[in-house]
């Protein structure tokens, strides 16, 4: 009887997956959010849109020739496309262009060309363009245009109407000023988008379509979107629970700021998240938990930008003490 076993070389099975397919998923994943974002901002959204888009085709195709000197540019992938929609909707709708490309050419030349290109990254590049911007120009990346005012951008700073938004509103809270818990909108203007804020992140509902199809698709996992909702609806609700007159419900944090698009588009990346699904409910954790901590009782709003470039940096020690199982591995007494 023959024992010999025969083992055929790698890959034994072809999926059909692939980076370019990948990420072209997520861009349409995306468009829900985008759609709304015209709707609601008009001009601006698409100015900025555009803007970052285009630089940071323009920045990788010209840092991979001139720079890098590598024969071929990768900016077909989409994954340039992807950091410029991301790094947009992260951006309010009023911001001049000339930031916008400073913030397209951080993003990319820093964030993603410096350590290599896509799959060497360890930070989210969009990210990285966005705090960058945040602590740059922190008066232009904190005003906020009044949904409805579709050519505002092209109006002056004094004619154009602004308001703080929902995540301004409950800091004021924290920080002492209580009554403007009142003036939060009501869960279903939160959960639809008519409230002012970042052009990608304020409605929940688009979000969520995009987040259906990503699942459907199995472009990702539910394991880092859902261990971050459910850590910050636990850590808020707790919080909630001690003092509803100073900290906001569970459900408006949810719904307000960048949970939504941080936790299901940018902490979802695959080269700077976990790869085991027991590290990635770590790495949620982590997101959620630094979101609740920034949030309450740091200086920003908002916490979720830095709480994922954070978590970004534990990643190698997540995947070194989630390792999943060898396939035949005797577990040891």
């Amino acid at each position: 009887m023959d024992r010999n076993l025969t083992v055929s070389l790698s890959p034994h099975i072809h999926s059909g997956d692939s980076v370019r397919k990948n990420m072209y998923g997520v861009i349409i994943a995306l468009i829900p959010a985008l759609l709304w974002s015209l709707y609601k901002f008009g001009v601006g959204a698409l100015i900025v849109t555009v803007t970052s888009v285009l630089s940071c085709l323009l920045f990788e195709w010209a840092i991979t020739k001139y720079l890098l000197r590598r024969p071929k540019v990768t900016i077909s992938d989409g994954s340039a496309i992807i950091t410029g929609l991301l790094l947009a909707f992260n951006l309010p709708s009023n911001l001049p262009v000339w930031i916008v490309v400073t913030g397209a050419l951080v993003a990319i030349g820093v964030g993603k060309m410096t350590f290599g290109g896509l799959g060497r990254n360890p930070f989210n590049p969009a990210l990285v363009g966005r705090v960058f911007l945040l602590i740059s120009f922190p008066a232009q990346m904190t005003t906020w245009p009044q949904p409805g005012q579709l050519t505002s951008y092209f109006d002056a700073v004094t004619d154009a109407s602004t308001a703080a938004t929902p995540l301004s509103v409950m800091k004021m809270a924290v920080q002492g000023d209580t009554s403007r818990l009142a003036e939060l909108p009501g869960t279903l203007s939160l959960f639809v988008g008519d409230i002012p804020g970042s052009l990608g992140e304020v409605s929940a509902l688009a979000l969520l379509i995009g987040f259906a199809f990503l699942l459907w698709r199995r472009i990702i996992t539910w394991h880092i979107p859902i261990a971050i909702f459910a850590t910050v609806f636990v850590f808020t609700g707790i919080m909630h629970l001690i003092d509803p007159a100073v900290y906001a419900s569970p459900v408006a944090h949810l719904l307000t700021g960048g949970v939504m698009l941080g936790a299901i588009f940018m902490a979802t990346d695959y080269v700077t998240s976990p790869m085991s699904h027991r590290g990635m409910l770590v790495y949620g954790v982590g997101i959620g938990f630094l979101t609740v901590v920034i949030r309450l009782f740091g200086s920003y709003p908002e916490g979720m930008s830095f709480a994922i470039l954070i978590m970004n940096a534990f990643v190698p020690l997540i995947n070194n003490y989630c390792k999943p199982k060898r396939f035949g591995e005797v577990k040891k007494k």
